[in-house]
């Protein structure tokens, strides 16, 4: 039994939205518990509907101009059904409004090709998965941050009816409780999160007890929070330095600042042909864009991700 629905890829602000570009704009969208195949494309997540009731659900190309999600199993009630497709919609950001942005990278013959869809980022379904994560990248190799987060959901996460017996496939993002409830032994020999398990600890245990909401910040316009408040704040949190508050606020739909690592920096003078260059050569090159800054500085980076 199978049961499916259909959502329009559109932007708030009427803008196109390219669904493969989408599902791939960024490697954290593919860790646990979301799954990228790039070649169809489609995501397929496990969203937790209800304290400890999960699905499985799986997001690829509909009829034209659509995404189409699809969970097997007994049809979901209507309220599950509704806040799957409130999710999923979430996830894809069509909530946001990147006119704006178009405007200005209709002007950029570098960018120029964003037009027909790209930018839009995925998010987690929460603020805290998506800090969690963007914490579990810094620091270490790529695989480091697949093993710690894949062993977060598949220990602790919520199962969903046909989820396999270990690994962390059909599992749900664990809440803060879960995380909160484990011991340091927990996040040192089975996660192996090094200095970062006790971030980790604190950060479930603040957002847990309500000394942290992290999904207002994610609610906050810029006028409400404006971004060097929001920076501020995310500094604030355990385990979070430059380089996590600028990879938190993208995922917050904030794109003032640019996120300059090991991979993003030489990766800039590989595509710009430059042999060196300073962090404030890189901002200066992408000040034209304001706000959006950051997202032009990664769509400059990423255009070859995805083939025409």
């Amino acid at each position: 039994m199978t049961w499916s629905v259909e959502i329009s890829l559109v932007g708030a602000g009427g803008e196109p939205v390219d669904l493969k570009r989408t599902l791939m704009s960024h490697g954290v969208g593919d860790l646990p518990p979301s799954f990228i195949d790039e070649e169809r494309p489609a995501l397929v997540t496990t969203l937790e509907l209800a304290p400890g009731r999960a699905r499985t659900v799986t997001v690829d190309a509909g009829t034209r101009g659509t995404a189409r999600v699809t969970t097997t199993g007994r049809r979901p009630p209507a309220a599950d059904a509704a806040s799957i497709e409130a999710c999923i919609s979430h996830i894809l950001r069509l909530d946001q409004d990147l006119s704006a942005f178009y405007e200005l990278a209709a002007t950029d013959p570098q960018l120029s090709w964003v037009l027909t869809g790209a930018g839009r980022m995925t998010r987690s379904a929460t603020v805290f998965e998506d800090v969690v994560k963007t914490i579990c990248t810094t620091n270490c190799a790529w695989s480091a941050t697949v093993r710690m987060v894949s062993a977060l959901v598949a220990h602790l996460g919520t199962a969903a009816p046909d989820a396999p017996a270990e690994g962390p496939k059909g599992r749900a993002f664990p809440t803060p409780e879960e995380m909160g409830s484990e011991g340091e032994s927990f996040y040192r020999d089975v996660v192996r999160a090094g200095y970062r398990g006790p971030y980790l600890m604190s950060l479930a245990e603040s957002v847990s007890t309500g000394a942290i909401d992290l999904e207002a910040l994610g609610r906050a316009t810029p006028e409400e929070l404006p971004d060097d408040e929001l920076e501020i704040i995310l500094l604030g949190l355990p385990g979070v330095g430059p380089y996590a508050a600028a990879h938190i606020m993208m995922m917050l739909g904030r794109y003032s600042r640019l996120i300059l690592d090991s991979w993003t920096r030489p990766t800039f003078l590989a595509r710009s042909g430059m042999k060196r260059a300073k962090d404030s050569t890189i901002i200066r090159r992408f000040k034209s864009y304001g706000l959006y800054s950051g997202l032009a500085f990664w769509l400059y980076l990423t255009e070859s991700w995805v083939e025409d």
